[in-house]
């Protein structure tokens, strides 16, 4: 496959810069131009056809929702993922690109301290391997569509070409001192659903919550990886589409029917089971599995407190929280969903679950929202 091409648009020549090294430090990308602003971006996206955009949202002239509006009436389709500033108002119009159609997005360093811009480089090139690899391989689909449906010439017999060796697959993984688990006991009709998600996962959760029954009676508890700042706004986004209520987890909320919480950034989310109710626990510590939240803190608190009466479902992602404390919940005899690879913009967390065979259905995300629904019963 061929180098991944990125268009940088921001009106900072310093960022423009700092975002170029960032990807060039990778061999499998090509930044192949940039743009000050939303005007220029719009030319240069015709005339350079990138797999990928890493646009910022305040620039002058056309501004980065003013550039996805364009995008949207063009019928583009390339991916776009968005510098974001930290800031509350930087998190709100986040928000809307996203509601837009822009993929996803990365907060912009903050201090330019070493460790925060390799952060943001980590984040940023996974994101765009990820996006870009997608949209390479659909480019890719379509153009064998068009060609398949020319007609094909008639050509002289030639002598047969000796047969190709198969493409090797790939082997599972195993993680040394990972166990092996068998489910203790078969599964009870689920009392919570827990998701575990990462790179991806904005629009893969705008599209699974868009789409879920309004009639679903098991609360839903979520670990979205995310800056804090943005899980409160993301939340709010959420509940503009989805048919239950969806609001940032705080300390003491009712887990109930029709309800969606998400971990709010930099606190890990638990879960308890009280005699009449149970509630969510908002709580500070140290990052596990390098990430606060983590879903594996929450996976660990939903295996615990409620044994075989859930739903654990791992989704797109890079890394490996929760991959392992998803197999907790598994042996406890709930049912564990993972979203293919197919689907998933970076394979991560869900393949090291499935390769540890911690999981007990492989879902695409196109058929994510409906398996909800089916084994929460609706």
């Amino acid at each position: 496959m061929e180098p991944i091409s990125v268009l940088i648009v921001d009106d900072s020549a310093l960022m423009r810069n700092l975002i170029r090294r960032m990807l060039d430090a990778d061999e499998n990308i090509e930044v192949v131009g940039s743009a000050m602003n939303g005007m220029f971006a719009l030319r240069k996206t015709v005339t350079l056809n990138p797999d990928v955009i890493v646009l910022d949202l305040d620039m002058p002239e056309l501004d980065g929702l003013g550039f996805l509006e364009k995008r949207k009436e063009n019928n583009w389709d390339v991916p776009v993922v968005i510098l974001s500033a930290v800031a509350k108002k930087g998190a709100a119009v986040t928000m809307k690109a996203l509601a837009l159609g822009a993929s996803d997005f990365v907060t912009k360093p903050s201090g330019g301290s070493p460790e925060s811009n390799r952060e943001t480089a980590g984040q940023l090139i996974g994101m765009v391997k990820g996006y870009g690899g997608t949209y390479q391989r659909s480019k890719e689909q379509t153009a064998y569509r068009k060609d398949i449906s020319k007609p094909v010439p008639v050509l002289p017999i030639a002598k047969a070409a000796p047969p190709t060796a198969p493409r090797p697959t790939r082997e599972k993984q195993r993680i040394a001192d990972w166990p092996e688990l068998k489910p203790d006991r078969q599964p009870a009709p689920p009392q919570i659903i827990a998701i575990g998600i990462s790179t991806g996962g904005p629009n893969a959760l705008r599209k699974v919550f868009a789409e879920i029954s309004e009639n679903l009676k098991v609360p839903i508890v979520v670990v979205q990886h995310m800056p804090a700042g943005f899980t409160k706004e993301f939340a709010n986004s959420l509940d503009k589409i989805c048919p239950l209520e969806v609001k940032e987890a705080e300390e003491g909320d009712l887990i109930k029917p029709g309800r969606i919480l998400i971990a709010p950034g930099d606190k890990h989310l638990k879960v308890e089971k009280k005699r009449l109710a149970a509630v969510a626990h908002v709580v500070d510590g140290e990052n596990v599995n390098g990430h606060k939240p983590s879903a594996g803190v929450l996976y660990n608190s939903v295996a615990e407190q409620y044994g075989n009466a859930a739903l654990a479902i791992i989704m797109t992602g890079m890394g490996r929280d929760g991959s392992r404390e998803i197999g907790g919940v598994f042996k406890e005899g709930s049912f564990t969903l993972a979203q293919d690879e197919e689907s998933s913009v970076v394979f991560g967390m869900p393949r090291v679950a499935i390769e540890h065979d911690y999981i007990t259905q492989v879902v695409s995300l196109n058929g994510m929202a409906a398996a909800i629904n089916r084994l929460a019963g609706v």
